[in-house]
């Protein structure tokens, strides 16, 4: 990177910066530097906790209110427009929360309802507008509104060094074993073995990524 390349990203990270250390004095506990981009919204940021070097692009929205917290690890981003939603904005029933660990990332537009718990490991890579959800709806009673019979929460695990393709959808109950791709487009409905590729809808085994497999 040439000199005049670097002046450039330090001045465009100077915004990001300067917000940052206002969204600091009101998030529950950050480690390190947090970047915080254009029209960001973080509600409840008591719930919050932060390793070193956050970044939440702009127009990222993270509703923190939850019983386990939104636990972020080290370099975490969250990237354009991502949703972090444990549980209602307006009030209402508490969701479980969030925790990602190091070095991983939530992409441009993705959906993340952790009304259910969800656990992010290491590395992970989310490709731009994936949904994850920790809930069902519950239907079984015709004579009720689906709406009123409430929901299911069940966890969700995505382990270390996985990559999740773009538009994928994962779903509650669902464990995604380390080292696993899931392809792009592809609904998650049962769990995967890691070092797994897997795609489709719902999503199959491919092949695995063990050279002896």
């Amino acid at each position: 990177m040439t000199t005049g390349d670097r002046l450039i990203t330090l001045w465009s990270l100077l915004p990001f910066v300067i917000r940052g250390v206002w969204e600091r004095l009101f998030i529950g506990s950050a480690k390190g530097w947090v970047l915080v981009g254009k029209q960001v919204s973080v509600r409840y940021a008591g719930y919050l906790q932060a390793g070193s070097d956050l970044i939440i692009e702009d127009y990222a929205e993270i509703n923190a209110r939850s019983s386990r917290k939104i636990i972020l690890g080290n370099r975490v981003t969250i990237g354009k427009y991502a949703i972090i939603r444990p549980g209602n904005l307006y009030g209402g029933e508490m969701g479980e929360g969030l925790k990602v660990g190091n070095h991983s990332n939530i992409g441009p537009y993705c959906y993340i309802g952790c009304s259910g718990y969800i656990e992010i490991g290491n590395h992970v890579m989310i490709s731009p507008r994936v949904s994850i959800y920790a809930e069902n709806h519950v239907f079984t009673d015709h004579t009720q509104t689906i709406k009123s019979q409430g929901v299911v929460r069940k966890k969700v695990i995505i382990e270390d060094d996985c990559w999740i393709a773009a538009n994928s959808i994962i779903l509650a109950g669902v464990t995604i074993g380390k080292g696993s791709v899931v392809a792009a487009g592809s609904v998650v409905a049962s769990d995967v073995e890691p070092y797994s590729v897997v795609g489709g809808v719902p999503a199959r085994l491919i092949k695995k990524r063990l050279p002896d497999s």
